[in-house]
């Protein structure tokens, strides 16, 4: 089976360059996971780009720590399955963290997860999280595929928890950080690996904001004017997962970019 996984989509630039990616080839994949914590204006997604993102052919979307920044997005988690939230944070933010489907008679698991350290969202500690989490869902026995998406600020807890779960999950993937990362590997007991996707968007940008205010929060030391997406030309990256259906366990992998 071959999967899609796309990091943080960041504004108008992103959303471009998305549906042009998926319109010339989503039909080369048999699922797709995207994370949508920065879609609407770089803060969160609003329900008419939850049904934009959808029709695209998007299977599954995960948050972060934005994704309840647009209000009007509340009802939509609590009644869109396909729409994540991080599955550790409080059981007051509505909706769910995991979702689960069948294709092809297969059963996909994609679990969404936040990190601990530096973080504005409080949430549970992913590791004793995850513990209990499989030990309803295991890898080959009842779950096919499982995916986790861990949106988390810093790179040693993203790799610590790839280690955790080598093995017993597909894949490990960080989002959040909005730089791709070269590390994107399958590890020793075969789990899929890469500290960060990347974002899809304007690379000249500071993490996809217009580098103009950036620069000056960091010359002035303090914010002279709210955080703005930069509006450039977008670009496209993702990691492609061939994925063995008897092991549940990735056999190649590849790191895909495109500019538009």
């Amino acid at each position: 089976m071959r999967i899609l996984l796309c990091g943080d989509v960041v504004g108008r630039p992103g959303r471009i360059v998305l549906e042009k990616y998926l319109k010339e080839n989503r039909k080369n994949f048999d699922f797709v996971i995207v994370n949508v914590d920065n879609v609407a204006h770089g803060f969160g997604i609003t329900p008419t780009m939850v049904s934009q993102f959808l029709s695209w052919g998007i299977d599954v979307m995960t948050g972060g720590n934005h994704i309840t920044d647009q209000k009007e997005i509340f009802p939509i988690l609590s009644t869109e399955k396909r729409l994540l939230k991080p599955a550790n944070t409080s059981e007051k933010i509505p909706g769910k963290g995991i979702y689960e489907t069948t294709l092809n008679d297969k059963k996909i698991v994609v679990i969404h997860l936040l990190g601990q350290k530096n973080m504005p969202m409080i949430g549970e500690n992913p590791f004793t999280f995850m513990s209990g989490i499989l030990q309803k869902y295991q890898l080959g026995v009842n779950a096919s595929i499982i995916i986790v998406d861990f949106h988390a600020e810093v790179s040693s807890e993203k790799v610590a928890l790839g280690h955790f779960l080598d093995g017993k999950v597909s894949a490990v993937v960080g989002t959040h950080t909005h730089v791709p990362t070269a590390d994107y590997r399958i590890l020793a007991k075969g789990t899929a690996f890469q500290t960060d996707l990347g974002m899809i968007g304007d690379y000249d940008s500071v993490i996809g904001m217009k580098k103009e205010i950036c620069v000056d929060r960091f010359v002035g030391g303090f914010a002279t004017g709210r955080l703005i997406p930069a509006d450039g030309n977008g670009t496209f990256f993702g990691l492609c997962l061939d994925i063995d259906e008897k092991t549940g366990l990735p056999i190649d992998l590849n790191f895909i970019k495109k500019v538009y």
